[in-house]
């Protein structure tokens, strides 16, 4: 049985780096490597949110921009459990592009190469796979800048795949876990911009 590209790519990454330059690591890396399983990142449309309709953006906003991430959820043992740190993904706006528009890091925060920022906060999530990391609703609680990320007003992380906490126990307190994850991120904006 061979190893999914995600886990064979995270396996060896450092434990003491942190999370913002861990996403750097990954942004560059990722630049030169082209993921598989996203859309265009320009496309207006509004996802399928299945089971999960709690998750619909208010009326009034409309996507306008749509990434894949790639990257590790970090997590940290306590001693008794995995205490979430931070995520650390690139983003790509295509997965036939090879070239990173950004990277997603601790807040949570995502920041376009350009410098733009959205941090968001989560208003609700939603688990319709039990073996992947929650679906999320955000709403932009600042944003920073000129260019992609400036007209942010809510942020839906989509079609997760792994990411949740290991279910092994650390081998001491302290120890942490990278553990990779992919998702979509829809990106909206009030719909008269």
């Amino acid at each position: 049985m061979s190893t999914p590209r995600t886990q064979r790519l995270f396996r060896f990454s450092p434990v003491n780096v942190a999370p913002a330059a861990l996403a750097l690591t990954l942004l560059l890396f990722f630049a030169f490597v082209a993921p598989a399983g996203a859309d265009s990142g320009h496309d207006n449309q509004a996802p399928d949110l299945g089971d999960c309709q709690k998750l619909q953006v208010p009326v009034g906003n409309k996507v306008f921009f749509h990434a894949f991430g790639v990257g590790v959820q970090i997590y940290r043992w306590n001693g008794t459990s995995w205490d979430f740190v931070a995520p650390a993904a690139v983003l790509f706006a295509d997965a036939g592009e090879d070239s990173a528009i950004g990277m997603h890091f601790a807040g949570p925060t995502w920041e376009s190469i350009g410098g733009s920022k959205v941090v968001g906060t989560v208003i609700d999530h939603c688990t319709p796979d039990p073996n992947a990391i929650p679906w999320l609703l955000l709403g932009a609680a600042s944003t920073e800048g000129h260019g992609l990320f400036r007209h942010v007003t809510y942020i839906q992380r989509l079609n997760t795949v792994g990411g949740n906490a290991p279910i092994h126990p650390g081998a001491f307190p302290g120890d942490v876990a990278r553990v990779p994850y992919t998702a979509d991120y829809f990106f909206y904006q009030r719909a008269h911009h």
